[in-house]
């Protein structure tokens, strides 16, 4: 039924309705009667509000009252296997996690954190960054779209077998962490993989092989793979990066690997157009003779043939020019600065030092590194605060100060006020992975020209008085991206960091005491042929 001035519809509960009715009649009357009635009944109306209002709090306290009484009736048995309970909860959930980091080389809790529960509670989640920072004169909206902390492939990383595991036999630690191995396990499929694998018995045994998280297991398998089909290129790709102990016998391997991947090159240029699955297939070909090359000519390199190397660089950045994001070019700089080639190094950075393309910390410090070469010999702070820096003298200030703004970690390596470890196989741009990378097969070329590391140590600091807040404002790059310290952990080994620091530390504070250490530990460990190195030493 519709009340008189109503919408229609009578109101769902009918005793709330005749109280409403009641309360305007009673208001009406006592506005026509007595107007001072009128404030008596909102004042009861009020307290009628504060009465609701406290009856929830004091159900609360009753229900409070209640629960205590029934916690008090528990007996020590309860809590015993409450105890027992949860701790065999928290050991299965332990257990797993410890599974799934070995199997995975990440947390599941964190990984369904930040995939799953995130999104849920309004949580923005991190986009991969972008290769490098660009110029800041770029525009806005590209700004705010630049991710930022992407984790790259290290151009010049060492070989798993002949140097890796080197160095793990003798010190009996592990260079690489699980994360890192993880990204390279991923770099191996996306290279090396494709759809038409299950149509070749020794393809489909090498997808099985990349997967693999024991090198013995991985090993087994490329040497499967051989025995199916003679002609396996990444089999072979897989014995020279892991079996091989020695760069010779690894550049063997990619000889034979090189042979097999031309052939299956061609055959895949000439039917690529037939179907997209061949498509697919020529890209990993591609990817497989892009790899080769560039491993062999890395081999040429560490075995002294350095201009061979630097023939063999050359040729494949004309072969493969789109395949600029491999940065084959900092291979490159790194050979033709230990030729001592100049001139050609400058060549090549006028081509990849350009606004418009990915920066990286070899690029920027050979750069300043060019730069200092010009005025280091001659340079002299106290004859530079007297009379000035000269134009070159600012040039290679500016560039210094350029190099620093772009990756900060950089100098402390170059000056060895901090320790170098084995650079992992990937690294973060601006990043402490980077600056080990760079440091680790650079610090020759600074140390080879007379006065470069003084004027950088004279010099890089001077950085931070023109962008004192790196973090907030940069000045030719965009601001420090403040999530490298978390991306680089997962990267570098930490125990082995902070060991080696405090080693350094100690040495230089107390040299005298580290060399009696050095040989009481040396007495222990090797008490024959402790004599023998330390009359070496």
């Amino acid at each position: 039924m519709a009340d008189g001035g109503g919408s229609g519809r009578g109101p769902s509960c009918p005793g709330a309705a005749a109280v409403l009715r009641r309360w305007e009649q009673l208001w009406r009357r006592a506005a026509v009667t007595a107007p001072w009635a009128r404030g008596l009944l909102a004042v009861a109306a009020g307290l009628g509000l504060f009465y609701v209002v406290l009856r929830v709090p004091l159900r609360l306290r009753d229900g409070l009252a209640a629960a205590t009484v029934f916690l008090g009736t528990l007996t020590p048995k309860f809590y015993f296997a409450l105890t027992v309970t949860s701790s065999f909860i928290s050991g299965l959930i332990f257990v797993f996690e410890w599974w799934y980091f070995q199997k995975y080389g990440t947390s599941f809790i964190e990984q369904f954190s930040v995939s799953h529960l995130r999104p849920l509670i309004g949580g923005v989640e991190n986009s991969p960054p972008t290769p490098a920072a660009f110029s800041a004169g770029e525009n806005e909206t590209s700004r705010q779209n630049m991710p930022e902390c992407k984790v790259w492939r290290n151009p010049l990383n060492l070989f798993r077998g002949a140097e890796y595991s080197r160095y793990m036999w003798v010190t009996g630690k592990e260079p690489l962490t699980y994360y890192d191995m993880n990204l390279s396990a991923q770099d191996h499929q996306n290279f090396f993989t494709c759809d038409t694998d299950a149509l070749r018995p020794s393809d489909t045994v090498m997808q099985k092989a990349w997967r693999e998280r024991n090198p013995q297991a991985r090993i087994k398998a490329a040497y499967q793979a051989l025995e199916l089909n003679n002609d396996c290129a990444t089999a072979y790709v897989l014995l020279a990066e892991e079996e091989a102990t020695t760069i010779v016998d690894a550049e063997k391997y990619f000889k034979q690997a090189l042979k097999a991947g031309e052939m299956i090159y061609r055959k895949s240029q000439n039917c690529h157009s037939q179907s997209p699955q061949h498509e697919a297939q020529l890209r990993r070909d591609t990817n497989v003779l892009v790899y080769v090359k560039r491993r062999l000519a890395m081999c040429a390199r560490k075995l002294g043939r350095i201009r061979e190397a630097v023939k063999m660089m050359r040729d494949l950045m004309k072969e493969f020019p789109l395949l600029s994001m491999l940065n084959i070019h900092e291979n490159l700089l790194e050979a033709l600065l230990e030729l001592q080639a100049y001139a050609d190094v400058q060549a090549v950075l006028a081509k990849y030092d350009d606004i418009s393309l990915p920066k990286s910390a070899a690029i920027c410090y050979t750069a300043a590194l060019l730069k200092a070469r010009a005025v280091s010999e001659r340079f002299s702070p106290e004859t530079a605060s007297k009379r000035g820096l000269s134009t070159a003298e600012i040039n290679a200030v500016e560039a210094i100060h350029r190099a620093v703004e772009f990756n900060p970690h950089v100098p402390k390596y170059l000056l060895e006020m901090k320790s170098l470890v084995l650079p992992p196989e990937h690294i973060l741009k601006r990043g402490d992975s980077e600056a080990v990378a760079y440091a680790f097969f650079h610090l020759q070329h600074w140390k080879r020209i007379e006065g470069a590391l003084n004027l950088l140590h004279c010099t890089w600091e001077g950085t931070f008085r023109m962008i004192p807040y790196p973090l907030e404002k940069g000045h030719l790059f965009y601001p420090y991206p403040s999530c490298t310290e978390t991306a680089d952990r997962e990267l570098l080994p930490t125990g082995l960091c902070s060991f080696s620091a405090m080693l350094a530390l100690l040495t230089h504070q107390f040299p005298e005491l580290m060399v009696i250490f050095t040989k009481a530990v040396l007495r222990v460990l090797w008490p024959v042929s402790a004599p023998s190195v330390l009359a070496s030493s």
